[in-house]
């Protein structure tokens, strides 16, 4: 594909982006992650740098922020032994940022013009790129960088295909693979990788990053709702922005409020709310409703063991709903429920029976297991 191609191509709303904020290409700084840039920086000034790097963690953390700071240092200094990231002025960075590099490649799900959206798997035409992008005519002192993001995206084809490149991979050439479900790879291509665990982002740097991005896009968050937000981020940058800049406080209102009336339901009110959330094109209003619902019941769990790690209004909720007796229960659901959003998506089953679903198993199992002396 041309330069001017790939130019294009990269301009249209992307996958997985979260507008109105910038790509990760266009992100300058990386919050936390320092082990695994000292561990980079290291092991590109010995001489020592895995020829793939597997980049791994939960949803919305700087994965592939932290991809394309590797693949800007890479790009800008080879292996000179020059520590930081390549500054935003630098033409290095704004020619990754566009897709414009010659010695980049970035393998992603593609536009489908007929249907006007991207395919849901990154397939093999993605990958066979790789075919010319490695053959051309880099000297030999010039690093190229493949970029996959997501990497457990490829279809069967694509990972086959892949493979190859990664069993003999040209010198000076750096994989850089970013999966939020390391499980979904096969198990050829993670044994040709070296694997970059990252965790979810402390207090301190997943704040200063979400600052950071509402000052860099212009987008103005209440600091109620900020703080409110960073609470249920759970360490994901991306989870805090879909939360302050969209309905996502609404939703977990919502979610608050339904587990306030718990057993009863509103059954009118919860149907609308599932025909709200339900719609073809509100993929991702369905999976953050459901993301803030488990993480809600994770700390309900945490705070009816502990008694800690829970907001006021939570920390009532586990002492009404969640008891030591009772905790197993509780564990169970959270299982079904995370076991049938997976099983919805994968297979488009009904969206709004999902929600349904989820909310009758709540109330029965609030039902079954009361705590006792709670009103």
């Amino acid at each position: 594909m041309s330069a001017a191609a790939e130019r294009a191509r990269g301009a249209a709303v992307e996958p997985d982006r979260l507008d109105p904020f910038s790509t990760p290409r266009d992100v300058d700084r990386v919050f936390g992650h320092d082990e695994a840039i000292a561990e980079f920086e290291t092991a590109l000034r010995s001489g020592r740098m895995h020829h793939a790097l597997l980049l791994v963690g939960p949803e919305g953390i700087g994965k592939a922020t932290l991809a394309y700071r590797f693949a800007r240092t890479v790009l800008a200094h080879g292996d000179e032994g020059e520590a930081g990231d390549v500054p935003a002025n630098d033409p290095v960075f704004r020619k990754v940022a566009g897709i414009a590099h010659p010695n980049l490649l970035v393998i992603r799900r593609s536009w489908v013009e007929k249907s006007k959206r991207y395919s849901q798997w990154i397939g093999v035409d993605e990958v066979r790129r790789l075919r010319a992008f490695l053959g051309n005519t880099a000297g030999a002192d010039t690093w190229r960088v493949v970029v996959v993001d997501r990497a457990d995206e490829l279809n069967q084809n694509a990972a086959n295909a892949l493979l190859k490149a990664l069993e003999e991979p040209p010198p000076r050439t750096l994989f850089l693979l970013v999966s939020s479900a390391e499980g979904r790879l096969p198990v050829t291509i993670r044994s040709r990788t070296r694997t970059l665990r990252l965790a979810p982002l402390a207090d301190a740097p997943l704040s200063a990053a979400v600052r950071a991005a509402l000052e860099r896009d212009g987008v103005e968050a209440d600091e109620k709702a900020l703080r409110l937000a960073l609470t249920l981020a759970q360490g994901s940058v991306r989870r805090a922005l879909e939360l302050v800049s969209g309905e996502g406080i609404e939703l977990y209102d919502q979610i608050i409020a339904n587990f306030e009336a718990l057993p009863a339901l509103d059954g009118a009110a919860l149907h609308k709310q599932a025909e709200h959330l339900a719609g073809a094109g509100d993929t991702e209003r369905l999976e953050l409703y459901l993301a803030l619902l488990l993480g809600l019941i994770e700390r309900l769990i945490r705070a009816g063991a502990t008694g800690q790690g829970a907001s006021e209004a939570e920390h009532k909720l586990a002492k009404a709903l969640v008891s030591k007796d009772n905790l197993s229960s509780w564990a169970d659901i959270w299982e079904r429920i995370f076991e049938a959003r997976a099983e919805a998506f994968a297979l488009n089953l009904d969206r709004s029976l999902l929600v349904l679903n989820t909310w009758f198993g709540l109330q029965e199992l609030v039902q079954e297991h009361p705590v006792e002396g709670a009103a």
